[in-house]
């Protein structure tokens, strides 16, 4: 498959990293990648400390060799107990395998410490991290952690804020090359981090997609000229789903479905293009105007319309894939699912757009990618010389030494899924403006199935629902 020019670099700190609201886009800061080969072109001397992201001196370990311990929850490679790439079984591509393996020397030598993967297993790590910082002295000196834990910990005061020990030298300060923040829903400080891969900007994206073929029968226009033009609204989304929806055969039983997809991709979305979110302070949002509209435009869905494929209930993954066999015109699509439904040879053009914009929502400052889930690492309040081992940690990161292509490596995979260069455009648009809203991580049992099969209105769930919501923050935050 032809290779997709890249965009600039530009979007990759925007990807991780908010303004004080809890979605949206922000102004970027990040170099671009002409600046990262200029830089990279400088002297030998200066890119040293260039490559380290810190452009004043770097500290040191002075004495005893110091081991950088690292809690993890499975085994990471590479580190200073091992002594070939191959001691890692599942290694592929032995070149790359080697950079990432030397860093290790490299980092050993400059900072006079040994790097130490430490697996905790699951259980252990949030044993480790609620028991052992609490008494003042970690178990290790850097811990990678789920979001359902790891943000937790940081609003209660067990991560270090960087923004406490590193100066503005430090490129997590700055352009944001080698690590980027990662939101908490906090108003400020950097308690949670992680290195900045080429897939940051597309991994955990998800786009509405549409039938290309029956948008054709249909005569309606793809929608990403309609969003262009800020055309692209709900009120039109409805339209297109009510044009779309079949009765192929006149039997009275619909036969094509305007939409169909997951719940829980289409509360993320939905959501997010009203400019809200539901759970992502200390306060439930469930109740509020902006998100009663969301629920109201999907019950009208379901149960008004009926442009939207029942909730199946029996087959979950039935929901997700209906699309494969044209029993709907549009979902909601990604990349895993593209690879994991091969998408590629289904026999119709596949167009992926972003959402439709709400009538409480704003083109510009909407969010559209969920960032609540996935790992993050932290440094927990107690270690000895947080400013040491966050250096040690981000040149172990910087095996690439600035070099943002390799670092960035072989995005085909991403490619392949996203089938067509404009798709793969939408899904780097969409994972511009991240939003942060962890409603589907608090445990609560909100029976969503109520609303879809109309036994509950819109009013009825959020009456029902945001004491659960509340509490389950309460707990969260505490």
């Amino acid at each position: 498959m032809k290779k997709f020019k890249k965009l600039a670099a530009v979007g990759l700190a925007a990807a991780m990293t908010f303004s004080m609201a809890a979605c949206g886009s922000k102004d970027d800061d990040s170099t671009t990648k002409a600046d990262a080969t200029e830089s990279q072109n400088k002297t030998e001397s200066a890119a040293t400390t260039e490559d380290s992201g810190n452009k004043g001196g770097a500290p040191y370990n002075e004495g005893e060799t110091r081991t950088i311990k690292i809690g993890t929850w499975f085994d990471i490679y590479y580190d200073s107990t091992h002594k070939d790439i191959h001691d890692d079984p599942s290694v592929s591509d032995e070149e790359l395998a080697q950079k990432h393996f030397d860093v290790v020397k490299e980092v050993e030598e400059k900072y006079n410490v040994r790097i130490e993967y430490v697996n905790l297993t699951w259980d252990g790590i949030q044993e480790s991290i609620s028991t052992s910082i609490l008494a003042g002295n970690p178990d290790c000196d850097i811990y990678l952690t789920d979001l359902s834990f790891g943000i937790p910990a940081a609003l209660n005061g067990y991560a270090v804020n960087l923004e406490d020990v590193l100066d503005s030298s430090y490129d997590i300060m700055g352009s944001k090359q080698i690590m980027a923040p990662v939101d908490i829903g906090k108003d400020s400080g950097i308690y949670l981090f992680n290195p900045v891969k080429g897939e940051d900007l597309v991994a955990g994206t998800y786009m509405l997609a549409f039938n290309k073929q029956m948008l054709d029968d249909a005569g309606l226009e793809d929608p990403n000229v309609l969003y262009e033009k800020g055309e692209w609204t709900w009120d039109k989304w409805r339209e297109y789903m009510v044009a779309l929806t079949q009765d192929k055969d006149g039997d009275g039983v619909t036969d094509v479905y305007g939409f169909g997809s997951r719940y829980d991709f289409l509360i993320y979305l939905i959501t997010m293009s009203n400019g809200t979110t539901i759970a992502s302070s200390e306060k439930e949002n469930l109740s509020s105007k902006e998100v009663g509209e969301c629920l109201e435009f999907i019950y009208n869905m379901y149960n008004v319309d009926h442009v939207a494929m029942p909730w199946d209930s029996e087959d979950f993954n039935h929901n997700q894939n209906a699309y494969t066999n044209g029993e709907v015109a549009s979902w909601i699509d990604a990349a895993w699912i593209s690879s994991s439904n091969n998408d590629a040879a289904l026999g119709f053009d596949i167009i992926w757009t972003p959402f439709p914009i709400g009538p409480s929502g704003n083109k510009d400052t909407n969010g559209r990618k969920n960032t609540s889930s996935g790992n993050a690492y932290m440094i927990p309040v107690g270690v000895k010389d947080p400013e040491l081992v966050y250096a040690v940690f981000q040149d172990y990161w910087n095996w690439y030494h600035g070099d943002i292509d390799l670092r960035d490596g072989d995005m085909s995979w991403w490619e392949d899924c996203a089938l067509t260069e404009q798709n793969y455009k939408v899904m780097e648009y969409v994972g511009d403006a991240g939003c942060f809203d962890i409603w589907n991580a608090l445990g609560v049992d909100y029976h969503w199935d109520q609303l879809l099969n109309g036994e509950m209105t819109p009013a009825q769930f959020q009456e029902t629902n945001k004491q659960l919501v509340q509490s389950a923050l309460d707990q969260f935050y505490k």
